[in-house]
């Protein structure tokens, strides 16, 4: 385990997850200050409150591929420096429109909407960095590390959100997300990259770079499969879990704290898989992560089941152990698989196939469970997404990707400093 740690050692390698889980702290906190604040304002409600977090989702799908198609046009580092000052500065504009008392939830849904543009720049940039910082055996590590350094940012975040708006208020707390993305573009302006990508000067426009990722998406089978398949669990899952979760626990387990329990099970499930990925090391690192998605509903099966709350906690556990090895096997994958110059693109793809339809699996899980009942619709969801990686499996280019440290399509060997 010393060893995956090792890599920290690099300044630039810490300086990248320094600066990614900063972000993701604010990015947790975020959410929190703006709900509470949105319910206050003159004509907050809680429809307007969905109002405003639905025009950040949106605006992040919509603006995800472009996001790909920045990070192969221009340095990586430079795209993600600027999402993190524009972000800054829209949720600093936003805290001081609130607190002045001029903010409008109409208002705070334009700055969600810019900051959800922002994260979708930012994130195709930062998953595809990584091999410009490290490679061969090492790659996996670091994705790992990074992973683990994400979710505890996304935890503390949270916890830290409910506390600040306890204790200082909703409308100052807003501006704790806008330092945090302010210190993250401060502490990337200290890494250094020999970036392989040039800055484009009258290459090609950037739809026709979004289009040619599209086929660099489609060119190898296993990867539009594995994108697919994850599509359709993550619509299932989203649905069964976290719309008919509360459900159950509400009529069976307990209530809110029930669910809360599930929820940190998860979250620590979370964490584990993350340390765990540093040392699972498949020779097929596709085929082990289709037959990972296999454990992703272990926890909605036991609901459907009416399992004890224990035994319901333990299953989410697993299951998000199993996601975190699965999201890090995903992506170091296509790190040594995808082109470099094309890398963003093919991951923003990636993104957008993935979650895209994550709303219609929560809008239809309602109706679903109304027709069908509650444990019906659970079991359901879980058997099909069991048989999605088996599935999958059924194809040669799946099952023959394998776990290669070095060839011409990796990212090789890449250099980074850090700044005095």
């Amino acid at each position: 385990m010393r060893g995956d740690f090792a890599i920290l050692g690099d300044r630039a390698v810490l300086a990248l997850f320094s600066a990614r889980s900063v972000s993701l702290l604010g990015n947790a906190v975020a959410p929190i200050a703006l709900a509470f604040t949105v319910l206050h304002l003159p004509g907050g409600s809680p429809s307007m409150l969905g109002v405003v977090l639905a025009a950040r989702l949106l605006s992040q799908v919509t603006f995800v591929l472009l996001g790909g198609a920045f990070a192969d046009r221009w340095p990586k580092l430079r795209v993600m420096v600027s999402a993190d000052l524009g972000a800054g500065l829209s949720q600093g504009l936003a805290a001081c429109l609130v607190i002045t008392g001029h903010a409008t939830p109409w208002m705070l849904a334009g700055f969600a909407a810019l900051s959800g543009a922002a994260a979708a720049i930012f994130e195709p940039a930062s998953r595809s960095a990584m091999p410009q910082l490290v490679s061969g055996d090492a790659l996996q590590s670091a994705n790992s590390l990074l992973k683990l350094s994400m979710r505890g940012g996304s935890i503390l975040g949270a916890a830290l959100g409910g506390v600040l708006v306890s204790a200082i208020g909703a409308d100052e707390t807003m501006l704790v997300p806008a330092g945090t993305f302010l210190l993250s573009a401060l502490l990337l302006l200290t890494v250094r990259i020999a970036d392989p990508v040039a800055p484009a000067k009258g290459g090609p426009s950037l739809v026709r770079q979004i289009r040619e990722g599209w086929r660099e998406f489609t060119a190898q089978q296993w990867v539009w499969v594995m994108v697919s398949q994850l599509a359709f669990v993550n619509v299932l899952l989203a649905g069964s879990f976290y719309v008919l979760g509360p459900v159950v626990a509400d009529r069976s387990l307990g209530g809110a704290s029930a669910w809360s329990t599930v929820l940190v099970a998860q979250a620590a499930g979370f964490v584990v898989g993350s340390v765990a990925s540093m040392k699972v090391r498949p020779r097929r690192p596709a085929q082990a992560a289709a037959l990972l998605t296999m454990g992703f509903p272990l926890s909605v099966l036991l609901m459907a089941a009416e399992a004890p709350l224990a035994a319901i906690a333990a299953a989410t556990f697993l299951a998000g152990v199993c996601i975190d090895v699965y999201e890090v096997l995903l992506d170091t994958a296509l790190q040594k698989h995808v082109p470099p110059e094309a890398l963003s693109r093919v991951m923003s793809y990636e993104s957008l196939g993935s979650f895209a339809l994550v709303p219609l699996g929560m809008a239809g899980a309602g109706p679903a469970a109304d027709l069908v009942g509650v444990d019906t619709a659970l079991f359901g969801a879980a058997v099909l997404i069991m048989l999605a990686g088996p599935a999958v499996l059924l194809l040669r280019s799946v099952r023959g990707v394998t776990d290669k440290t070095d060839s011409g399509q990796t990212a090789g060997t890449a250099t980074s400093e850090v700044t005095a």
